[in-house]
């Protein structure tokens, strides 16, 4: 039948379908269950899964183009990718957050926000630079600062520390955090003086940033860390890291076994030694290459990594100095990814990937960046605690219908990101279009039991555009576009 005019779709009808068959509340042993969907064909088609944030038909045309080793160094090589498209974009909509806090600070404090949080999602939604876009996001996680506490500093912060080293030397971007003028006032280092001590910076620089909870450390240590962390502040309005001599502890302290020597107290600008010598300490500890490696394994390979595939990864780390390209090298081999269970997308990672296989226009993104991930419940910078959105199935459990309605709501409006339905209509019958879904939005890998409902979903009916931008929905509501 040909596809005729479109009419309002129904939105019950589509809700009844989905109920009937999308998975509720996702557990880890729920990954088993759900075989079909981490079924893929080959390791290379996990490892576009797992680096990407939605597989998209170019994506894989050029993955199988390069090979596995060959599509992973070159998104790997990130800066040697040319991503001008995108970049003109967020140039020219989104100006605001490619200035830096002296510019943002007199600027109004909503449109700041508003074009910050729209360039990230952009760039993480079209970027071809997909590993540098994933390792963002888990390093803004990592060294999380909420928005709403430090403002357009934070602005700065995400370029200066996580983007701009996601794919470096993570020493060096503990340092930049340490340095950041977000961070500093966000976990209350600014207050931390010789005669007013704040523990909260130097506990979470060791608890969340390096060593970890577990990392070998007592509460006797945590205030000697404060004491070297005196004075590291901020300029007027957080334009820049400044370290202020007179509110600097200079006497002796003992930090995890760690000797720093009194110093003068006329020493100045030397006083920054205490604290570089305890953050030098930090990242060359073997727990924070265990810590980190742990986090890393769990958010590019599997929720359970074994202790040696810990080992193993840690090894790197401290082989090669916390090189973070090194590190993932090692633990996406084709063996790793075969051999691990399907990943349930966070919120923000199942808007991408519904916009990645849409490819809609994009005409305002405030009612995503906004209405919608508040709605799905991972809101961009919105995490209060210093620890970052977590990275389980448990914790993102029961939150499918506000995935189902976003899935409506971007394959049927027309004012904000309109989809072109007619590039999934294919030969204009129901198995065209859900050939053409395949290939957009599954990478050619659907589940037959998946192609059968849409199959079944688009012939029941007067086949048109309503019909087919009802079948996007489900598609993209389905367990299986749930998972990666």
């Amino acid at each position: 039948a040909q596809a005729q005019g479109a009419t309002a779709p129904n939105r019950e009808r589509v809700r009844a379908i989905l109920r009937k068959t999308t998975r509720r509340d996702p557990e880890p042993k729920a990954a088993k269950a759900l075989s079909a969907a981490a079924a893929y064909d080959s390791a290379l088609s996990k490892l576009v899964r797992r680096i990407t944030n939605g597989v998209t038909p170019d994506e894989m045309t050029l993955a199988r183009k390069l090979g596995f080793t060959g599509y992973l160094n070159y998104q790997l090589n990130w800066q040697k990718i040319d991503d001008g498209a995108v970049e003109a974009f967020v140039a020219a909509t989104y100006p605001y957050s490619l200035q830096d806090s002296a510019q943002l600070y007199p600027l109004d404090a909503g449109t700041v926000q508003q074009q910050f949080v729209n360039a990230t999602l952009y760039r993480a939604a079209f970027s071809k630079r997909q590993l540098r876009e994933r390792m963002a996001e888990f390093f803004s996680d990592h060294f999380n600062i909420e928005y709403a506490t430090v403002d357009y500093m934070k602005v700065q912060d995400e370029r200066d520390v996580p983007r701009k080293h996601a794919l470096g030397r993570f020493p060096d971007m503990v340092r930049a955090s340490a340095r950041s003028p977000a961070m500093l006032e966000y976990l209350d280092n600014t207050r931390n003086r010789r005669n007013n001590i704040n523990e909260n910076y130097a506990r979470e620089l060791m608890e969340l940033h390096t060593v970890g909870v577990d990392g070998g450390y007592t509460q006797t240590d945590v205030r000697e860390l404060s004491r070297c962390l005196t004075g590291w502040t901020m300029a007027s309005r957080g334009v820049a890291f400044s370290f202020d001599p007179n509110g600097h502890d200079w006497g002796q302290k003992v930090v995890m076994g760690q000797v720093i020597p009194a110093q003068p107290s006329n020493s100045g600008q030397l006083g920054l030694t205490d604290g570089n010598m305890m953050i030098d300490y930090l990242v060359a500890h073997p727990n924070t290459a265990r810590y980190l490696s742990r986090k890393m394994l769990r958010w590019l390979l599997r929720y359970d990594p074994s202790d040696a595939q810990v080992q193993a990864v840690a090894s790197v780390y401290s082989s090669t100095q916390g090189d973070i390209p090194s590190m993932i090298r090692a633990i996406l081999t084709p063996e790793n990814l075969l051999a691990a269970p399907p990943k349930y997308r966070r919120p923000y990672s199942f808007i991408l990937a519904c916009l990645r296989g849409t490819n809609p226009q994009i005409l305002r993104l405030q009612n995503v960046t906004g209405t919608w991930l508040r709605a799905v419940g991972q809101s961009l910078f919105a995490w209060g605690p210093p620890d970052g959105y977590p990275d389980t199935a448990e914790y993102w459990s029961g939150g499918a219908l506000p995935r189902w309605n976003f899935a409506q709501y971007l394959a049927t409006n027309t004012a904000d990101v309109p989809v072109d339905i007619n590039r999934f209509l294919g030969t204009n019958t129901p198995a065209g279009l859900v050939d053409a879904l395949n290939t957009s939005l599954f990478a050619g890998e659907m589940p037959d039991a998946l192609r059968a409902q849409l199959l079944s979903y688009a012939q029941g009916g007067t086949f048109n555009a309503t019909r087919a931008r009802e079948t996007l929905a489900l598609a993209m509501s389905s367990a299986t576009f749930q998972w990666i």
